[in-house]
């Protein structure tokens, strides 16, 4: 049993033999005296002698008993209890989880959820300092739980309760503050799992220092299965909450670029969203911008309801080709994480678009290339190559962003395949129908009951009838990406296109329900004209007439690329929409590792990280060999046989801070290429609602802790120790002496009192 004061106990326990003490110095001081008169209490006294020696033994004890009550009341034994018990081994081993996402920021009156959580830490840590029991301390935050299998320490393991421990501990606490990272408790609470078995003589006390979102806990199935694994003998839980009330916060929650073509010197479209957590409207926010570091206007988003997000878009235009950068920011509200967001987009000098024109001649691909590359003063970017189907074979397809079909009478098996696995690793592949294109051809080879490249079967080429008493337009639009720039003008341009002649869908087809094919224009007489599909990560467009406004034997198809300003305008929103599968914006959170790869017979093997505001120092990290997956090299660049050549891989682990990272890489000649990566926050962490204890509770059935709000935390040593028997000890001496006077009354003498009267 422990004591509250043990080294009194010590000095107590030896006065127990005074009474002995005093008795046997009693005994020394009788003087034996012959007294005839005494011999009848001398026999009488034999008579009794042993009941006398057993109340005397009796007296001695009580008396013996009072003096160790005295000594232990002064000592204060301690009890196990709920937090006794846990105490009550050779030793207390505290596990402190402490949340450092970077909701753990949010401020009030001049204090942060975080530095509430490190003055209850260091509050704890002070009092089990004033303990006589063995002490062993842990400090594990979230954001570092998950390097703990890549060999990374925690801030305290195991660390002994000794002297000094306050003050080292006070110089860790003092260095930490919030991560920028989303990292919830399951991580956590299953990383205690891998620290040191518990031991027989071990009591473990565990502290979850969080906020207690409503995101992480409100249906914490994986938590509370991890916290009633925890309920074993000898272990206590604590929940204690760092904050009081749900706070407003506004988060940029995007910043990608929007559709259209990327390349230098074209105006390119980016797109932020802000998102209001708050349960109010919030007018009038403004988001700071800048490009490549130089600050740009800013734009003003009027009015964000709660809980929705609205996206605003603003132009940008690079003159020169590589990677830039682009940053927004909002301004500072309770979590200041998530108030700003980065993107990098690399923008070649020009973009390749490969045109295959089933005509020698080339006719059509003459229209298409003239709307994308319009030439003079217009910089669309783009860059048009013209070739024959024959094309295909033996070229990589890699370097094109989209892929145009005109005319295509037939293409062989290989070519096919190859068209396929460029579309289904995000290419994008258009088709126009001419008067080369067979039916069946389409029918048998590309469409194959719906698991081909087109999107449709089709019937035939046929001619739009004209209808007299219908003034309708030839060309009915919806709202597409393709066509949404024309959609709700009245006498635009679309409504002048003519067609005369088209491939018409198979009789009573209809894209199916539970596919991506879609309708997204129609003829006058409702048959399809424009339908889209996907395939794979890739897009297909298929328009059921000429590309071109060219005499055949069917006669003019259309009109449309004939002095129709709408035609370019079109032309250009079907290229960036067909390109968008190949611009695939990785989101990286920051906390994930970066991976860079590059093939081996290009750079050396050392890559140099330069992170986010730390520009004067770099990280050196040596990549490693990795076999590359042949069916991620650029489309029909893989060797024969399938394999593939060695590539490289720098990881930097540890991605702490939002921002610009850039990665230095060393070619084989000596030249220096820099790659940038943008690391953002998870903007889901910025959402603050937050749980009470009656709510958590209704979440934790079954599992067995104790919930404490940050402010309102003791830390009681007695109370922690077990409960103290000094009050009891009180009262047994008190019952002590009385029994003992009591006996003393009954063992000795007392002559009987003298009735009245008596002579």
């Amino acid at each position: 049993m422990p004591f509250l004061y043990e080294s009194l106990l010590w000095w107590g326990l030896p006065l127990v033999g005074l009474p002995i003490l005093i008795h046997l110095i009693n005994m020394l001081r009788h003087r034996r005296v012959n007294w005839a008169a005494m011999e009848f209490l001398v026999v009488s006294q034999k008579r009794h002698r042993r009941w006398i020696i057993f109340k005397q033994l009796l007296l001695l004890l009580l008396r013996m008993a009072a003096v160790a009550a005295i000594a232990l009341m002064v000592a204060q034994p301690l009890l196990r209890n709920q937090w006794g018990a846990l105490f009550g081994g050779s030793k207390t081993h505290h596990v402190v989880l402490l949340d450092d996402s970077y909701s753990m920021s949010d401020r009030w009156n001049n204090t942060s959820a975080f530095e509430e959580a490190k003055q209850v830490i260091l509050r704890l840590a002070g009092q089990a300092t004033h303990q006589d029991i063995a002490q062993e301390f842990t400090l594990l935050r979230f954001s570092q739980v998950g390097r703990l299998t890549r060999g990374t320490e925690a801030d305290m393991l195991a660390q002994p309760v000794e002297r000094g421990f306050s003050e080292q501990l006070e110089k860790i606490m003092a260095g930490l503050k919030p991560s920028e990272t989303a990292a919830g408790p399951n991580e956590a609470l299953e990383a205690i799992d891998r620290l040191p078995a518990r031991t027989e003589d071990e009591n473990r006390v565990i502290y979850v220092v969080s906020d207690f979102r409503a995101k992480d806990w409100d249906n914490p199935v994986q938590a509370r299965a991890t916290l009633a694994h925890m309920q074993q003998p000898g272990t206590q839980i604590h929940l204690v909450n760092c904050v009081d009330e749900a706070r407003p916060n506004l988060a940029i929650t995007a910043l990608l670029p929007g559709p259209g073509t990327r390349a230098a010197g074209v105006p390119l479209l980016m797109e932020v969203s802000v998102h209001n957590y708050g349960a109010r409207v919030v007018n009038e926010v403004s988001v700071n911008l800048e490009e490549d570091g130089v600050k740009r206007p800013a734009i003003v988003v009027e009015r964000v309801p709660p809980g929705k997000t609205i996206t605003r878009r603003f132009p940008v235009l690079f003159q020169t080709a590589g990677e830039h950068q682009i940053a927004a920011a909002l301004p500072s509200d309770a979590v200041a994480a998530d108030n700003s967001r980065y993107c990098v987009v690399d923008l070649p000098a020009e973009v390749p678009v490969l045109i295959l024109d089933g005509d020698p001649r080339a006719r059509d691909a003459y229209f298409l290339a003239t709307a994308l590359a319009p030439g003079g003063k217009i910089n669309s970017g783009l860059k048009p190559v013209v070739e024959s189907p024959r094309f295909l074979r033996g070229h990589s397809l890699d370097k094109f962003e989209s892929i145009f079909l005109l005319n295509i009478e037939r293409l062989d098996p290989a070519d096919i395949d190859l068209l396929e696995d460029y579309a289904r690793h995000g290419g994008g592949v258009g088709f126009f129908m001419g008067e080369l294109s067979r039916a069946e051809f389409f029918n048998s080879r590309l469409y194959r009951n719906g698991q081909g490249l087109f999107p449709l079967p089709l019937a035939g080429s046929v001619d739009l009838l004209v209808d007299r008493l219908e003034k309708a337009p030839d060309l009915e639009i919806t709202d597409h990406p393709i066509f949404s720039v024309f959609a709700g003008e009245r006498n635009s341009f679309i409504n002048s296109v003519m067609i005369q002649h088209y491939f018409a869908a198979a009789k009573d087809w209809a894209p199916p329900p539970d596919s991506t094919v879609k309708v997204i224009a129609r003829l006058r007489n409702g048959a399809p004209l424009a339908v889209e599909s996907r395939f794979g990560d890739g897009r297909v467009v298929a328009i059921l007439t000429k590309a071109g406004p060219l005499t055949t034997p069917q006669g003019i198809w259309n009109n449309w690329g004939r002095e129709n300003p709408s035609y370019v305008v079109a032309m250009l929103e079907m290229e960036a929409y067909l390109a968008a599968g190949r611009h695939v914006d990785t989101a990286r959170l920051v906390g994930t590792p970066l991976d860079v790869r590059f093939p081996q017979s290009q750079y050396k093997s050392e890559v140099q990280f330069v992170m986010p505001q730390r520009k004067s120092g770099m990280l050196s990290y040596e990549a490693s060999p990795v076999a590359a997956d042949p069916k991620a090299l650029p489309t029909g660049s893989a060797p024969a046989g399938g394999s593939a050549p060695a590539t490289l891989v720098a990881k930097l682990p540890d991605t702490d801070s939002s921002g610009v990272y850039e990665a230095h890489l060393v070619a084989l000649d000596g030249t220096e290429t820099v790659r940038r990566y943008a690391f953002n926050v998870d903007p889901g962490e910025g959402d603050l609602a937050v749980l009470d204890g009656p709510q958590l509770a209704a979440r934790l059935p079954g599992v067995k802790y104790e919930y404490h709000r940050a402010q309102d935390l003791t830390y009681d040593p007695q109370q922690v120790a077990g409960f103290n028997l000094g009050e009891s000890l009180v009262y047994l001496l008190i019952a002590l002496l009385i029994g003992e006077q009591l006996l003393a009354y009954a063992a000795s003498y007392h002559p009987p009192k003298r009735q009245r009267g008596a002579v």
